[in-house]
């Protein structure tokens, strides 16, 4: 029973399978011989040969999970995540609020990933998973020396870079919320010495998800942030049950202080055992080992270099934006304005415009990343180009009108998700505003994302580091000139344009590199897709706006939200399929036969 109702999901792959069954493969890299095996366009639907990155060492060999499967999983997983993510953003909206106390537990828990980020995160993904694959292919042993000794060496990183930062606490706080004084620094203090504790068990997850991501094991690592989450929402709502809504800095208690700060990192440590018992299931058993001499990491560290300078660059624009953000807020209390507008409204509003990349492209991201890597050691640039391209089209159909569902329907959702308990309609409507900014940058964001991916893979950490420059300094430019031009209600509002020109910069700029590289990006059929797309997207709009403003979605309560958020999303998803489909979007009408072939197969 179980096995029939899992061949009726709608799967990624399932799609890529039915568009590259009516394109012609692009054209191979001058001197390399047009093969039509199906292994070499991308037969998304099926497992990888086995002795490859199906063959565990130790004795049994296991097909790969395919992209087909694995993006189905990583998708369900992803849903899942988010969607208790949300009610861990509510719940913590709800319990702390949107003014200076949200404020304080948003920046000092942020600090903990910026530094994760700064000096490890990126390198996971993009230097060290092309790094496991091409170990586990070439090594004699499959790669499980390497793997190791990179675990050994990144989990003792990882315990100094935790201990400096948990004694550093109040540096780190100055550095994000420069202007913060008195009873709101403080309690940021505390609560980040709890929160600088999750340093160690995010970069263990990090570190675990990457070797599963080598292995084709997809799953776990989307499915481990749900007990993470689940973590979080207790102790938000168990903070609400014995503190009340509309605590401040002034009136909490260093017991609950304590007791926010622990059970965001009990979260972390409880997803970290999660990545562990999937690794372990996976046929890995950690031996440490330092032996590094001759281990190839000196190639991979040289990657890595490059990396940590696109890194820094990122945590600039982080920096950036968390002090602008932080400073909105205070400038908005000290006015004496109800709403909040600080940094909380700005991380919320971020949440929801991340969710459909997230489900959608992250899914097809993740599985292509190994895939193109391989692609590149087998020479195959020409398959290269045409997995980003595919990639690319095939989010692309749910991610356009996404970013218009988002820019439409912001101010409805977000008082849906978050005006209850500390948090107040007015403060969901700035959240919504500032959502309604993050939209249009959707697809610019997806694109430089899925680029970045295509340069890894290449074994490229340098350019993006060099290209992140530009765009960096423009989002500094436009931060600050927000900050100080801006009415303190309306700065965390503007502020993510500046988040929008980095991307569009960003993916202009790393496009026209990577079309030489490959030889051309697809960019004729990309293009028209995604124009295509964006102008059924626009009837559709249309029409989901006014069903929503008829029910008073944009000016009314929860009730008023609730009522029309479902009912105007189903009218433009409606006509924005009818549209699409009047102007022959390929991608989409392959998409709907795929959908209607599964619902009817018996």
């Amino acid at each position: 029973m179980a096995g029939r109702y899992t061949r009726r999901v709608l799967m990624p792959g399932d799609v890529l399978d039915a568009i590259e069954r009516r394109e012609p493969p692009t054209r191979p890299e001058r001197g390399l011989e047009v093969r039509h095996d199906p292994s070499d366009y991308g037969d998304l639907g099926t497992a990888d040969r086995p002795g490859e990155e199906g063959e565990e060492i130790g004795g049994a060999a296991h097909a790969a999970p395919s992209l087909a499967r694995s993006s189905v999983v990583m998708a369900v997983g992803t849903v899942v995540s988010r969607a208790t993510g949300f009610i861990r953003t509510a719940a913590i909206v709800a319990a702390l609020g949107t003014g200076l106390l949200g404020d304080a537990y948003q920046t000092a828990n942020m600090v903990p990933f910026a530094v994760y980020d700064l000096l490890i995160g990126g390198l996971l993904a993009s230097v060290f998973v092309p790094f496991l694959v091409k170990r586990r292919q070439n090594d004699p042993d499959g790669g499980v020396a390497t793997e190791q000794r990179f675990m050994t060496v990144t989990l003792l990183a990882l315990a100094a870079i935790t201990l400096l930062a948990v004694l550093g606490a109040q540096v780190l706080i100055t550095v994000y919320a420069g202007e913060w004084t008195g009873n709101q620094r403080e309690v940021a203090v505390t609560l980040a010495r709890f929160l600088l504790l999750q340093i160690f068990f995010v970069g263990a997850s990090g570190v675990i998800s990457s070797m599963l991501n080598s292995r084709q094991r997809f799953g776990a690592p989307m499915w481990a942030p749900v007990v993470n989450n689940l973590s979080i929402i207790t102790t938000a709502l168990l903070f609400l049950w014995t503190a009340g809504p509309g605590r401040t800095p002034d009136g909490i208690t260093d017991g609950q202080v304590a007791l926010i700060g622990l059970g965001a990192t009990a979260g972390q440590i409880l997803q970290a055992l999660v990545l562990t018992w999937a690794l372990w299931r996976a046929g890995f058993r950690w031996r440490p080992r330092l032996d590094l001499r001759g281990s190839g990491f000196g190639e991979a560290m040289r990657n890595a270099g490059w990396m940590m300078v696109y890194a820094v660059v990122a945590q600039i624009s982080l920096l950036v934006s968390t002090n602008v953000a932080t400073r909105a807020g205070a400038r908005v209390a000290e006015a004496g304005l109800e709403a909040g507008a600080g940094i909380t409204a700005y991380k919320n509003a971020f949440v929801i415009f991340q969710l459909p990349y997230a489900i959608i492209a992250v899914s097809v991201i993740t599985a292509l990343l190994p895939k193109m890597s391989r692609h590149v050691a087998d020479g195959r640039k020409d398959l290269v180009r045409l997995d980003f391209s595919r990639g690319l089209r095939l989010a692309s159909v749910l991610l356009v009108p996404a970013s218009v569902a988002m820019l439409v329907f912001a101010v409805p959702l977000s008082v849906v998700l978050y005006a209850r308990g500390s948090a107040s309609v007015d403060d969901a409507h700035v959240i919504g505003y500032v959502l309604m900014m993050f939209a249009v940058s959707l697809i610019p964001f997806t694109l430089f994302q899925l680029m970045l991916r295509v340069f890894y893979s290449l074994g490229d950490a340098r350019t993006p580091g060099l290209i992140a420059l530009a765009p960096v300094a423009i989002h500094a430019v436009s931060g600050f000139a927000v900050l100080y031009l801006a009415p303190p209600e309306h700065i965390v509002i503007y502020l993510p344009i500046g988040h929008g020109l980095y991307y569009v910069v960003g993916f202009l700029i790393a496009g026209q590199i990577l079309r030489k590289r490959l030889h051309g990006l697809d960019g004729r059929r990309i293009s028209r897709t995604l124009a295509l797309l964006h102008v059924a997207a626009i009837p559709g709009a249309a029409a989901g706006g006014a069903v929503a403003w008829l029910l008073g979605g944009f000016t009314g309560g929860v009730g008023s939200a609730l009522l029309s958020l479902p009912a105007g999303c189903a009218v433009g998803g409606a006509v924005f399929v009818v549209a699409a489909y009047a102007l022959r979007v390929d991608e989409l009408r392959v998409f709907l036969e795929t959908a209607r072939s599964k619902v009817l197969r018996r």
